[in-house]
């Protein structure tokens, strides 16, 4: 689900004010992102034992460099860019793809749903088992696109890949998903 608040947060009037090195800026940055990395990062590495340390080496390269942030897409697709080829990099080193995640143990960090408690446990339980057999490209897909409600071309910009390839992607996830209903 995407996330919205009751008041907008001008994301670029935050870097800017990272770029001069306010760090209280950085915290407000930090708090906003950091749930939302801790869920992308999860959906793509499933992998536990490391999240904590991509989304530190995002933040951290965030506050070290804002001036990278070219202004041309918006603060979330950059930062979740950052978050993603830092992603591929861990599984890379690791050399595979885990799929040993219990999204129970995250609990506090994920949030609370708020429907029917046994259905959306169900449905969470389900959805993790199912994207936990699609690869990272594609559990991506699927995470930017119904849990942070981006358009294909914003993905595009975040994947660093054609919007067709992102189209493709999310057609092979459906196809894969749907031997899971």
């Amino acid at each position: 689900m995407p996330n919205h608040t009751e008041h907008p947060v001008d994301e670029q009037a935050i870097l800017l004010r990272i770029a001069e090195g306010d760090a209280q800026a950085f915290e407000i940055f930090y708090k906003l992102y950091y749930p939302r990395l801790f869920r992308f990062i999860l959906r793509v590495t499933r992998d536990a034992e490391n999240i904590e340390e991509l989304i530190q080496e995002t933040l951290l390269l965030i506050w070290e460099q804002p001036e990278r942030f070219n202004h041309e897409s918006k603060v979330s697709t950059w930062v979740f860019g950052i978050a993603y080829r830092k992603a591929l990099k861990a599984l890379s080193k690791a050399g595979k793809y885990s799929a040993d995640v219990d999204i129970e143990d995250f609990h506090e960090t994920l949030g609370d749903p708020l429907a029917n408690l046994a259905d959306n446990f169900e449905t969470a339980d389900w959805l993790s088992r199912a994207l936990a057999h699609l690869p990272p490209d594609q559990r991506a897909v699927i995470e930017l696109t119904f849990y942070h409600g981006l358009p294909y071309q914003e993905i595009a910009k975040i994947l660093d890949c054609p919007e067709n390839t992102v189209k493709t992607r999310m057609f092979h996830a459906r196809k894969k998903l749907q031997a899971f209903a």
